[in-house]
């Protein structure tokens, strides 16, 4: 618990940090983003031995990881319903799709679920935990120049947090497509040895 504690605040620092220093978030909304930083790290690292088990490839606790996921994106689709910004629901809903993305293809290779750590059990809860703060100061209808900074402040980063998924996704298929494309050389290389295909059609090949 207490290495848990230690990571915990190290991340809310950054998420303090970062908006505050670099991004000039008043300090007030940098602290809500460190707050929800440090009560996720908590979430996933104040539980050490409890997260060993969480990738021991049992059916029973994969469908449970899954599942979790899988509710966790549904909030994030609930959201987008009580949100003004039509490019920021949009970006939402594109985080969405990837994630459906992402969980169906641990559903069919679940032993990458190790890989999927950090999307499971941070990107996902941090990615809700912001929004639901923008969505409490987006109704406080706030005028000021701070309140505009930090909803401005939360759609980039929502930016940041698509583009993380979308890579996240690719990841999960990279082996993949590397075994892939060895087995696909191997083949034409058989096929040039048995006549079926000749230099022209690989130095065509090697053009394109």
């Amino acid at each position: 618990m207490k290495k848990g504690y230690i990571v915990s605040a190290i991340i809310g620092g950054s998420f303090f940090a970062v908006p505050y220093l670099a991004l000039n978030v008043p300090i007030w909304g940098a602290g809500l983003m460190a707050g929800a930083a440090f009560g996720a790290g908590m979430l996933i690292f104040g539980k050490e031995k409890k997260s060993d088990l969480s990738f021991s490839y049992n059916p029973a606790n994969n469908y449970e990881i899954l599942k979790q996921a899988k509710e966790n994106t549904d909030k994030l689709r609930a959201i987008t319903k009580q949100l003004e910004s039509v490019e920021l629901v949009k970006n939402i809903k594109d985080i969405c799709s990837t994630s459906d993305k992402i969980i169906d293809t641990l559903s069919k290779k679940p032993e990458k679920l190790k890989q999927a750590n950090n999307f499971l059990n941070y990107y996902l809860p941090v990615t809700i935990k912001i929004l639901e703060r923008y969505d409490e100061i987006e109704n406080q209808k706030l005028s000021s120049l701070e309140g505009a900074k930090f909803m401005n402040s939360i759609q980039r980063m929502i930016e940041k947090i698509k583009t993380a998924f979308e890579t996240q996704l690719s990841n999960l298929y990279q082996s993949d497509m590397i075994d892939t494309d060895a087995e696909i050389k191997v083949f034409e290389s058989m096929l040039k040895m048995d006549g079926f295909m000749d230099e022209k059609d690989f130095n065509i090949k090697k053009g394109e």
